[in-house]
């Protein structure tokens, strides 16, 4: 593009685009979810950190699909125990959004112990501010549960992956995650076999039940 601009402006020097026969490659989007099991082992490693700030970190990442900074940033005047959300101030998309809490988030919330004087709800243990990253305690999460190859960001992907499978509608998904396309969304949702395999079988009993004769008569 800049090339082709330059060439367009007649920019001295530039005579041609020495990238135009480059090939580019296809994107590729990595798809990764918890799988049930996988699920249950990651919960109660979760639950036997040492570092249970940053654990708990983690499990409310799971338990929203929110952002990696949206969770450790989080303050406690930014949580609406009424309505069941937690404000973020400026998002990814640049404008303000509400994740909204269930009630295992809810309940995760009100279990951790506020600092004094500290308005962040997962503060280092160091330094009282947010922890830059969760990288060290994930790696150590993960790996005890055996799950060696999952990022932390994967957790959204689950989060997605779960309500899908469960009917909820891409829409419903879209506005949780808080993206601005449903194009996103799709990327991050992954139904599984088993779903698949359902959806099958109740197209099969629709037209069945749509053309009975038909499946009953004889040859």
């Amino acid at each position: 593009f800049i090339f082709n601009l330059a060439r367009r402006w007649k920019i001295t020097g530039i005579t041609e685009n020495p990238t135009a026969d480059l090939i580019l490659l296809p994107t590729q989007h990595r798809q990764r979810f918890l799988s049930r099991d996988e699920l249950r082992a990651l919960l109660v490693s979760i639950k036997e950190d040492e570092n249970q700030i940053a654990a708990q970190a983690i499990l409310l990442l799971l338990l929203t699909g929110a952002r990696r900074n949206e969770v450790t940033h989080a303050t406690w005047d930014l949580v609406d125990w009424e309505n069941a959300t937690l404000r973020v101030p400026i998002s990814k998309s640049g404008k303000e959004r509400f994740i909204n809490l269930n009630d295992q988030a809810l309940g995760l919330l009100r279990s951790i112990e506020r600092l004094p004087g500290n308005r962040y709800i997962f503060p280092s243990p160091t330094t009282g501010r947010p922890s830059p990253s969760l990288f060290y305690p994930w790696v150590r999460i993960r790996d005890r549960a055996g799950l060696k190859d999952m990022r932390l960001h994967d957790l959204r992907h689950s989060f997605a992956s779960f309500l899908v499978n469960s009917g909820v509608s891409l829409y419903v998904v879209q506005n949780l995650l808080g993206h601005t396309q449903v194009r996103t969304t799709q990327r991050y949702a992954h139904l599984d076999n088993e779903t698949l395999s359902g959806a099958a079988g109740l197209a099969g009993k629709v037209i069945e039940t749509m053309a009975v004769p038909a499946f009953g008569a004889e040859a």
